[in-house]
């Protein structure tokens, strides 16, 4: 057989116990659902999934060099990414900026596609984390004496579906927790809580 199933029978619901935990994409992916919806949030995850494909890849090709030989340019990366999901929070819990509700609950939301996609990517990309989680356990699920193809495209295929369904579920219940306070009236409150979760995942991302 190309691929050893007996790993990948692991592999899956070690991944999703791990994905599902809460962590930077899925902290963006409620702020998000709780401020542009389910639809908008679904563009942010093209982003962030690319990052993911991206970093699942590098993994089981044994790209970890990338890390060790350009260390300087990986943490300016992280700090412009994370100081700038900070600017974003400090702007919705001002109740400005594109992604804050205005004060009656209506949207007035102008990122497009590229923009949201862009935010989920460098999330993504720029997760020491998530760097050391796949390249610590992606290789051990891998087996080197059969076809490697074969074995790449079944374990990123897996990824990809288990971290789509983790961000659906977060982004689904930051909507449904948008429904909830606009119906009592809350609509500061949902930006000064999604502001905060934006500035939580902006000073996470700098720091971790």
């Amino acid at each position: 057989m190309l691929i050893d199933f007996s790993l990948l029978y692991f592999f899956i619901p070690i991944f999703f116990a791990i994905s599902i935990t809460p962590g930077l994409c899925m902290t963006l992916a409620l702020t998000m659902g709780i401020t542009i919806g389910l639809r908008n949030a679904m563009k942010m995850m093209v982003g962030e999934l690319t990052g993911v494909l991206l970093i699942s890849i590098t993994a089981v090709v044994g790209g970890g060099s990338i890390i060790a030989n350009y260390p300087n340019a990986f943490e300016i990366f992280k700090y412009l990414g994370g100081g700038y999901l900070f600017y974003v929070g400090i702007q919705m819990w001002r109740n400005l900026g594109k992604m804050s509700l205005n004060i009656d609950g209506s949207h007035s939301f102008s990122q497009n596609g590229l923009e949201l996609a862009t935010q989920g990517f460098i999330t993504a990309i720029a997760n020491p984390k998530g760097w050391a989680f796949f390249l610590a356990m992606v290789p051990s699920f891998m087996n080197y004496d059969k076809p490697l193809m074969p074995q790449m495209f079944a374990m990123v295929l897996i990824i990809l579906i288990i971290e789509f369904i983790s961000l659906m579920i977060y982004a689904t219940g930051g909507k449904a927790l948008n429904q909830l306070l606009t119906k009592t009236g809350n609509v500061q409150l949902i930006n000064r809580v999604a502001g905060t979760l934006m500035m939580l995942v902006g000073v996470w991302l700098a720091l971790s």
